[in-house]
């Protein structure tokens, strides 16, 4: 998983990923600092191959969330990492 662009950013960031060797079900997940769920960007199966995702700064409800940072989190077939990232307005 590459770090997102822009970091920091506003209002929108892209995320970077890459599926490896074969279609498998990701799961893409920002959490806020306290480790509360803002929004599920991917629950899906991904072909191989490299994957983009944007954020909105928004949360599940569409509801543009506070200035801060954020971790996003991805999870696949034995694979799981996470990162940070900052929403400054």
């Amino acid at each position: 998983m590459s770090e997102n662009y822009p970091n920091p950013f506003n209002p929108t960031t892209t995320l970077r990923f890459t599926v490896a060797n074969k279609a498998q079900r990701v799961i893409l997940i920002i959490y806020d600092i306290l480790g509360r769920v803002v929004r599920v960007l991917a629950d899906e199966i991904l072909s191989a191959g490299e994957h983009r995702v944007q954020w909105d700064g928004k949360n599940q409800k569409g509801i543009q969330v506070a200035n801060g940072t954020y971790v996003y989190k991805l999870k696949a077939e034995n694979f799981v990492d996470a990162r940070k990232m900052i929403l400054l307005k």
